[in-house]
């Protein structure tokens, strides 16, 4: 048996020579893994761990360019100028049941802009749409810390806890987490006990030095087939509400909604989520089109990543209002 054929437990590296010389058959001279394993002596399996290992040392780095013919245009350009938005990063029409593999690219395009470097903040927001993004890599960010701009929620669905996908995104990105042990909407003894607690605060601390912020951006509460349980239903002020950011509710104008113990949020407030540098949207989808024209109107994100049907949406929208 051939000394590269051990158990992958058993061996501790490569040599060299050998990942070497299987990627520049495979990757230049298009030689498929049968004939390389022939070539080298070893197995199919040993030259798949081989180019595997080969990538993880930088001994092979693969590039995707981004086509012209993909880039954002003048249909983003429009849509920023018209909602009053930085910049607006658009993917193509996103189809299928996971959104992340049509939206990550965008995100991606969006982080790489903001200049990212080890000790700064990124706040990230719960939902569906972040959860999903993060679970597909947003880049590379050693160094930076990632921590939730909302506490979590009573809903087992991983995507309403923003630990989650704080833990998710760090690891990607190669960031360090801060969690925030506190729920969404506490009660009135906790919340003010949560004010005092060390580790909550720091957290909480965070939200005023981010340099970034990734949200999601909710459509009309009372329109959703899955409302979280601290917005109640029956909440007057909720029937004036067009989307959400963190939790925060808002009207066609962006104007702050109330409801029920909303005063009581563990959450990043508008005037918070304002004063970040660079906050990125990521929403997607017609019901969504009022929810993003509004959160625009009212300062809740200065960039946003979108397909390009939702796109053309937004354009109509806001020559309307």
């Amino acid at each position: 048996m051939n000394a590269a054929d051990v158990a992958p437990e058993a061996q501790a590296r490569f040599p060299h020579e050998l990942m070497y010389a299987a990627a520049q058959q495979y990757y230049l001279e298009d030689a498929t893994q049968g004939d390389i394993a022939k070539r080298l002596g070893v197995s199919r399996a040993t030259v798949s761990r081989l180019l595997t290992e080969a990538r993880k040392q930088g001994i092979v780095e693969i590039r995707v360019h981004r086509p012209a013919a993909l880039g954002d245009g003048p249909l983003a350009a429009e849509v920023a100028r018209a909602l009053g938005l930085d910049r607006v990063h658009l993917v193509p029409k996103v189809s299928g049941p996971a959104l992340g593999p049509w939206l990550a690219p965008g995100v991606t395009r969006a982080l790489a802009t903001v200049g990212l470097e080890s000790g700064d903040v990124v706040l990230v927001s719960s939902g569906t749409t972040v959860y999903e993004c993060a679970r597909e890599g947003l880049g590379h960010y050693p160094g930076v810390t990632i921590a939730p701009a909302v506490g979590g929620q009573e809903e087992p669905q991983p995507w309403f806890q923003t630990n989650e996908t704080t833990r998710i995104l760090a690891e990607r990105v190669g960031g360090v987490p801060a969690y925030l042990y506190a729920p969404a909407l506490p009660g009135p003894e906790l919340f003010y006990s949560l004010q005092h607690e060390p580790s909550v605060r720091r957290v909480m601390d965070l939200w005023a030095h981010a340099k970034c912020a990734v949200v999601g951006v909710g459509s009309p509460p009372l329109t959703r087939q899955m409302v979280p349980s601290l917005m109640p239903r029956d909440a007057e002020g909720l029937r004036q509400a067009v989307g959400d950011v963190c939790m925060r509710t808002y009207d066609r104008d962006g104007a702050a909604v109330t409801y029920p113990g909303s005063e009581r949020l563990v959450a990043a407030k508008p005037e918070e989520l304002r004063r970040i540098p660079h906050t990125i949207a990521v929403a997607v989808g017609a019901e969504k089109v009022l929810s993003i024209v509004a959160g625009a109107k009212g300062g809740y994100f200065n960039q946003l990543v979108t397909d390009t049907p939702t796109a053309e949406g937004l354009l109509a929208a806001a020559h309307q209002l």
